[in-house]
Order: C-alpha cells, then structure tokens, then sequence
C-alpha cells in the first residue's frame, strides 16, 4: 500500500511537471517575441505596441477573479482549466493571420480573457496538492521556469529561420497538448463554508491582504512588464533575435535552482524576509539597467531574475494562500494574480509604451526600478505589521 502511493505521488508529480512545462512554454515562445512581432513586421509605432501589450493585463484585472469565483463556486477548477487552455491556444492562432491593428486590440482582449485564468487556477491546484502530500511546490514550479527558458531560446531560433510568425503556431499546439494532459491532473475540492461574495468581501477588508496586492502591485508589474520590453532592450543594445533567447535562457534558467530551494529558504528565514531580498535585487537589476551596460553585462546579470522571481512567486502564492480562507483561496489567488499580473503589468506596460515614444527603452527600465523600490519599502511595513501582530501590540 505504501509503495502503491508513494508510486501515485511520483506519477501526479511528472504530471505537474509535464503541465507546468508546456503552459510556460507556449508562453515562453510568444509574449517575449511579440513585441518584436508586432515592431518589426506589423510595423507598428512604439505607442500602438505599448497599448497591444497592455490590453492583456487590463483585462486580467477583471478576468482573473472572475474565473477565480467561477473555480470556487462549480469546484471544478480542472475542468475549468482544461476549457480555457483550449480556448487560449485557439485564439492565439488567429494572430498569424492579422494585420490590423485594431484587429490585434480585439484579438488581444479576447486571448487575455481565456489566459487570465492559467497561472492562478493551475498553482491553486499544484499548492493543494503539495500541501495535501506534504510535497514542495518550488520544485514543480521551477519546470515552469525551465520551460520558459528553453522556449525563448528555441522558439526565437525558429524564428529566425521560418519568421515570426511561428510563435503563433507553437503557441497554439503546445496550449493544446496542455489542455490534453490537464485533463490528468488531481481533482481540487473542498467544502464551501460561507457564501463566496462575504468571502471576497473578507478578504478585502483585511489591512495585510491589501497591503500585500500594492506590494504585489509594484514588485510584479515590472517583472511582467520586463517580458514585453527586454526583447526590445537586448535588441536596441545590439543583440540579434537569438540573443534575445539566450537572455531569456540566463533569465529563466536561473529562476529554476532558486525554486528548488526556495521552500527550505522561506522555512529558515521567514517568508517577508524572503519577499524583501528578492524584491530589492529586482530593483537593483533594473535600475542597472537604466545606465545601459555592455551587452556582456546585461547577460551576466539576467540571473539576478532567479533571486527576484524564483524566491519571490513561491514566498507570494504560500503568503496569500495562508492568508486567506479556505474555502475561497483560489478567489484570494486570483485576485492577487489580478493586481500583479494584471492591474500592476497593464500600468508598466502601458506607462512603459509611453516612456519608450518620448525617451528611450532605458528610461523605462529606469522607472521600473523605482517602482519596485517604493515596493519593497512596503514590504518593511507589512513585515512590521506582522511583528506588532505577533507582539501583541
């Protein structure tokens, strides 16, 4: 009996990895070289760009809780998941076929509808998972990273030898593939307690909470922001499009080993300690990169992102998941999701669309770097929160 499930859990694990891997791996070889895409071939300005990337996270400020409520009150956050991968993969293969570009607004919007519910819906599962089998979320997260990595690089080779245009095709098989193996993936259920909208209301009324989506704000917005705006910075600096994939390479690749050892870290030096190291490296990264390095350095330097995202997305999702109640922490995942990947990635994105048509691409890794500072500082007061709390002040 003990051989037959500890043989289920290494099955459920190749599972998530497989999942993991594809989902950020059709993103991987899209979002990163859509910019470039929309630049250089649709010949778009560098404000009509900022727009098209910024539509998809305005609308995962509304998207992302919506799901997040649809997952909690049908229980079904597999099926869910399975309807909206499909969706996304179909969607994203219409981009071949367009020119327009108000076209590319709707077809953006409607791709940002479905995708919105991927990530928070997927790590909800994976984290009842690993909690229910006392397992470590960071070392399934981390083939997310990895399939980012290799996707970068891969698909901007391919790139440059069919076009552009195949980051719409392999987006779409692969988020097909993922929809397929979804299927497999352990059920997520449990008893609803409390009418969902008093749990929404609950959560929002909770000074930490909120305090963590501002943080969440200004650390992840330019963390998403900086997979729209690097590819243009590696190639305004000199690199080529296969350049641009090995940047990626370093940058996702190094967020692997830190999720590996990410839950060990957060256990040893508390989770606000972590979130603070990893913010305050992100901004640092950025800030560098304002003075505009060699093209050497800034590679040497991408590995900077396995402190800032492999530490701080596990840190974040455990902080918001043991924050919330129970029965509506896909609810509190989404829309934590929603400000970061959302509300804070619209605003630097678009901002950064703005900054990039009157300055110049540095100037907006420039802005970025303060935000994130303003986020970390933050971050100081929550942690003090949490000292008053546990003092009894």
């Amino acid at each position: 009996m003990e051989l037959a499930l500890k043989n289920e859990k290494v099955n459920v694990k190749t599972i998530f990895i497989s999942y993991y891997f594809l989902i950020f791996f059709g993103i991987g070889g899209l979002f990163p070289l859509l910019s470039v895409y929309l630049s250089d071939v649709v010949k778009l300005s560098g404000a009509q760009v900022g727009i098209i990337m910024s539509i998809s996270p305005v609308v995962m400020i509304f998207a992302q809780p919506l799901w997040g409520i649809v997952s909690d009150y049908t229980q079904k956050p597999r099926f869910v998941l399975m309807s909206t991968l499909l969706c996304t993969g179909v969607v994203g293969f219409f981009f071949s076929f367009v020119n327009d570009y108000y076209v590319f607004v709707i077809l953006a919007a409607i791709l940002a509808f479905f995708q919105s519910s991927l990530i928070p819906i997927s790590d909800s599962i994976a984290l009842n998972y690993v909690q229910k089998v006392n397992g470590d979320y960071g070392s399934i997260r981390l083939w997310g990273a990895i399939g980012f990595a290799v996707s970068v690089l891969a698909v901007g080779r391919l790139s440059e030898v069919f076009g552009l245009h195949v980051i719409f095709y392999v987006f779409a098989v692969v988020l097909v593939a993922a929809s397929v193996l979804a299927r497999y993936l352990p059920k997520e259920s449990q008893t609803m307690n409390v009418r969902l909208r008093d749990g929404v209301s609950s959560l929002l009324k909770m000074p930490k909470f909120v305090l963590f989506l501002l943080i969440t704000f200004l650390v992840f917005g330019p963390i998403f922001a900086n997979n729209f705006y690097f590819s243009l910075y590696i190639t305004d600096i000199g690199g080529t499009l296969t350049g641009v994939g090995i940047a990626f390479l370093l940058a996702a690749g190094s967020e692997a080993p830190f999720m590996k050892v990410a839950n060990g870290w957060i256990r040893r030096f508390g989770m606000l300690h972590i979130l603070i190291l990893s913010a305050f490296i992100s901004g640092l990264r950025w800030l560098f990169y304002f003075i505009e390095p060699p093209l050497a350095i800034v590679y040497a330097t991408t590995i900077a992102q396995g402190f800032s995202v492999g530490l701080f997305i596990p840190a974040a999702l455990q902080y918001v998941r043991d924050l919330a109640p129970a029965n509506v922490r896909v609810t509190a995942v989404s829309i934590y999701a929603a400000v970061g990947n959302g509300l804070g990635s619209w605003f630097c994105t678009f901002f950064g669309g703005l900054v990039l048509e009157k300055y110049s691409i540095a100037t907006v890794y420039g802005c970025f770097g303060v935000l994130t500072m303003f986020g970390c500082l933050f971050i100081f007061f929550l942690r003090r929160m949490e000292q008053e709390k546990e003092s009894g002040i």
